[in-house]
C-alpha cells in the first residue's frame, strides 16, 4: 500500500479509503444490499491487512449501525491511533425538528451520537455530508470549529457542493479563525467528471484532500452495460445515475482496456482515477473479496498517456449530480411533508 499526505495537513492516509456504506443493518432505513455484522468483519479484517488506514462512514448510513459495525471492528481487529476514521453528519435521524441539518444544535448531537455508535473519544475527520441552506454558514463553521477545539473531531471536510460554497466556508473559517475545511469528498468518476471545472481545480490550489465517492460509478464501471447487480437492482438513488448517451462507450472502452492488460475492469477505473495529480485517497467499496483485492492492485497500475485519452474521449457534460436540494425559498421548513 501507497500512502500520502492528506492534504496541506500531516496526517497520512492510505491511498484507499475503505467506504462503509455496505455495512451495517439493512431494517430502519439501511440498505437492502447492506451486509450484516457477521458479514462485514471480514472486509474490515482484509482492508487493514492490506495496509488500508482510513475509514469512512456517516451517521445516516443504515441508521448509524455502520458506524457501531466500524467501531467495534477497530477496537478488535486495530489500534486506534494507526487508523483513520472519518464520519459525517447532515441527514435527519429521525422526522422532527433540529433532528438533522447543521445548526450548532444539530451538530452537537449529532457529533456526540457518532462518538458513542462508533465507540470511540474522537474522529479523526468530521464532515458535512451536504451543504445545509437553512443554516447559515457562519454557525455550522463555529459549532465545528468549537467541536475540534473540544477534542472530538481531529480535522473537518466537507462533501458534494457547488466551489462557490466551499470557498465561501474556507473564507469564513479565515476571517473568523476557525478550523478550516480540510478534505472534500466529491462525487467523481470516468463517466462524471463535471468536477473538473471548478471544485477540482479549486482543491488543488487550495491544498485541499480530495476523497471521491463512487470512483466505480456504482460498479457501473467494472462490468457489462447491460450487467446488474442486487444492489443496482435496489438501489433506487444509483438508478438515477450514468444513464446518459455515451456512458456505454465508456464502459465499452474500460473493457476493452482492461483485456488488453489483463486485468479486472476496477483496476483499469481506479487506476485512471490514481493517475489524477489532485486525488488523495478514493473511496472504495466493497461486498466481495476481490473489490479489495482489485482496488489494492490499482494502486500500482499505471495507464499510458493513450489509454487514458482513450478512457476519457466518449466523455459528454451532464447535468449535476450527488448535491443537495434546491435552495428553499423563503424561511420555512417543512419536516412531516
Amino acid at each position: 500500500m501507497e500512502y500520502v499526505r492528506f492534504g496541506n495537513t500531516g496526517l497520512i492516509v492510505s491511498r484507499l479509503c475503505l467506504g462503509c456504506m455496505t455495512y451495517g443493518d439493512t431494517g430502519g432505513g439501511g440498505h437492502a444490499w447492506a451486509l450484516n455484522e457477521e458479514d462485514s468483519r471480514p472486509f474490515y479484517r482484509q482492508a487493514l491487512e492490506a495496509g488500508i488506514n482510513f475509514f469512512d462512514t456517516a451517521n445516516a448510513y443504515s441508521g448509524g449501525t455502520s458506524e457501531s459495525f466500524l467501531g467495534r471492528a477497530m477496537r478488535d481487529l486495530a489500534r486506534r491511533d494507526e487508523v483513520v476514521i472519518a464520519t459525517k453528519a447532515f441527514a435527519p435521524w429521525r422526522r422532527a425538528p433540529n433532528a438533522g441539518g447543521l445548526s450548532r444544535k444539530a451538530l452537537f448531537q449529532a457529533i456526540d451520537d457518532s462518538l458513542t455508535r462508533l465507540g470511540m473519544d474522537y474522529v479523526d475527520l468530521y464532515q458535512i455530508h451536504r451543504w445545509d441552506y437553512n443554516t447559515p454558514i457562519e454557525e455550522t463553521l463555529d459549532a465545528l470549529n468549537d467541536i475540534v477545539r473540544s477534542g472530538k473531531a481531529r480535522y473537518i471536510g466537507a462533501s458534494s457542493m457547488f466551489a462557490w460554497q466551499f470557498m465561501k466556508a474556507l473564507h469564513v473559517s479565515r476571517s473568523h479563525g476557525f478550523v478550516e475545511f480540510v478534505s472534500m469528498q466529491n462525487h467523481y468518476n470516468l463517466i462524471y467528471r463535471e468536477e473538473e471545472r471548478e471544485m477540482i481545480p479549486l482543491c488543488v490550489d487550495q491544498g485541499i484532500a480530495l476523497m471521491p465517492w463512487s470512483p466505480l460509478a456504482r460498479g457501473r464501471l467494472t462490468r457489462d452495460w447491460d450487467e446488474t447487480t442486487g444492489r443496482s437492482e435496489s438501489d433506487e438513488y444509483g438508478k438515477t445515475l450514468y444513464n446518459q448517451q455515451g456512458d456505454k462507450e465508456i464502459v465499452d472502452t474500460v473493457g476493452a482496456i482492461a483485456h488488453e492488460r489483463g486485468v479486472p475492469r476496477a483496476q483499469v477505473a481506479l487506476a485512471w482515477m490514481l493517475s489524477k495529480p489532485a486525488m488523495t485517497s478514493p473511496i472504495i467499496g466493497a461486498s466481495k473479496p476481490h473489490h479489495l483485492e482489485d482496488a489494492v492492485a490499482a494502486v500500482t497500475l499505471e495507464l499510458s498517456a493513450e489509454e487514458v485519452e482513450r478512457l476519457e474521449a466518449p466523455y459528454t457534460p451532464r447535468a449535476l449530480q450527488g448535491m443537495a436540494g434546491p435552495m428553499p425559498i423563503g424561511g420555512r421548513v417543512t419536516v412531516n411533508g
